[in-house]
């Protein structure tokens, strides 16, 4: 079928996520055709860097022969096993203890999603179901952050912190609540990392108490705030929230779905802090998006807290017809194996070009902020570098980057709010990231020389 086709059935049919409907029928969709690498191939032959992983997820980069080989021979073997009633499957058992035996050591039980959304909404109802199962029903209320992003499922797109998830869709629910963003380039309290970490602790606190401890199940956060503009909290921030919830007795529940497998460094960010979360919700490079998986991790209390709670003989009554599919779990195991055979160390060792990359760019009129942790980072830009000014939003100056990126063979995630989000393959050379940012100035200067934009700048 060819492209006109294919975009006519397209604009006739398929739903898009996070777009503007009418505008997407208007524009029509972008093919992609192929990748390979950390290079992505459209529908009418350009050849793209993804500098985003396809959406943070392809953390091992496209084409990895062995992880499709894993897929191919398990579908062959076994394309389905359900997990109701007591039936399971080799490679998701083999997963579950690999899963416990890379993350905190506080995870010994592993919950099988479909990806991150409903990994967080399964996270909610296991803390509800906890909490009634031992005696404590008026732990319901729970906090999260703002800016931070948990999903768009029924009730995570209340804790999710972005008003696009929550227009017309009735959320945050009366028991969701936010504190303040660990957000150092706009805050204009003490930037120091000490100051940022009382800040939110300070901030934490205040929260419960003012709905009664006794009322609040869980806090939620993710080490790096992703779609919120990639806000990078200081070394200490997340022990520190652990501690403060511990001290509160509320569960601590870290939100690896972006950070995790690799992507800020250590194999999960809560390990580069000794951090030891009562329950973490993970997906995306747990299979490296070859395909749909994510889970909930959750320490032995809470498990022994749902076990005990429904009694000798009635059913934790949660579950997914694909919850630990065994396709989806022997990619996962393969995906794993590459991390802890070079690719977490590559990762780590091309770090540094991606980071001096970034503070480069620092120099161009038109960026205000350079931040990253590992292969996650972002660039802020900003019409005023001593004031720190927005753009104006009519401007529309994320769409104009987005389009001129393209153009230049570069894709990444611009924000509305002009920040640039990158989250590069763990396979990624020093080459491709020359390739990047020389691509990624090629188009900021381009922009920069569109009348209205350099009048905006000025």
């Amino acid at each position: 079928m060819n492209d006109e086709s294919l975009v006519a059935l397209d604009r006739q049919h398929l739903i898009h996520p996070v777009i503007n409907y009418h505008a997407h029928e208007k524009r029509g969709v972008t093919i992609l055709e192929s990748g390979q690498g950390a290079y992505l191939t459209d529908s009418q032959g350009n050849v793209l860097l993804d500098a985003f992983s396809g959406l943070w997820c392809v953390n091992t980069g496209y084409g990895q022969n062995s992880v499709v080989q894993a897929g191919e021979a398990q579908m062959r073997k076994l394309p389905y096993a359900t997990g109701y009633f007591h039936f399971g499957s080799e490679p998701a058992i083999k997963l579950a203890a690999k899963l416990v035996e890379i993350t905190p050591v506080s995870l010994q039980h592993v919950y099988f999603t479909m990806g991150g959304s409903d990994a967080v909404d399964s996270a909610i109802r296991f803390i509800v179901n906890y909490y009634n199962s031992t005696g404590q029903p008026k732990k319901k209320h729970f906090i999260s952050i703002e800016r931070g992003y948990h999903g768009s499922s029924s009730q995570g797109s209340g804790l999710t912190a972005l008003p696009a998830f929550h227009r017309h869709f009735d959320v945050p629910l009366p028991n969701q609540h936010r504190i303040p963003c660990p957000y150092a380039y706009r805050s204009s309290q003490d930037t120091s990392p000490e100051g940022i970490i009382a800040e939110s602790v300070a901030a934490l606190k205040s929260k419960v108490e003012e709905l009664g401890v006794d009322n609040v199940a869980a806090f939620f956060c993710e080490p790096v705030i992703g779609s919120g503009g990639v806000i990078v909290p200081p070394k200490g921030w997340l022990k520190a929230l652990q501690n403060c919830c511990n001290e509160l007795g509320i569960l601590f529940v870290v939100d690896e779905v972006i950070t995790g497998f690799g992507r800020t460094g250590t194999m999960f960010a809560c390990d580069a802090e000794d951090a030891t979360p009562d329950l973490m919700t993970m997906a995306k490079g747990l299979t490296a998006g070859y395909a749909p998986m994510g889970a909930v991790m959750m320490s032995d209390a809470v498990y022994q807290g749902l076990a005990d709670g429904c009694g000798p003989d009635a059913p934790v009554g949660h579950g997914y017809t694909y919850s630990a599919h065994p396709v989806s779990a022997a990619i996962a195991l393969e995906v794993i194996r590459l991390y802890e055979e070079g690719l977490l160390a590559n990762g780590q060792a091309v770090a540094r070009h991606f980071e001096a990359g970034l503070m480069a760019m620092l120099d161009h009129p038109l960026v205000g902020d350079a931040r990253s942790r590992g292969l996650l980072g972002a660039l802020e830009l900003v019409a005023n570098k001593n004031s720190k000014a927005r753009f104006d939003p009519a401007l529309k100056l994320s769409e104009r980057i987005a389009t001129a990126a393209y153009k230049n063979g570069l894709i990444f995630r611009a924000f509305t709010d002009n920040v640039l989000g990158f989250a590069p393959a763990l396979c990624y050379t020093k080459e491709d990231f020359d390739i990047l940012f020389e691509r990624l100035k090629r188009t900021l200067d381009e922009v920069l020389e569109q009348p209205d934009v350099r009048l905006a700048l000025s």
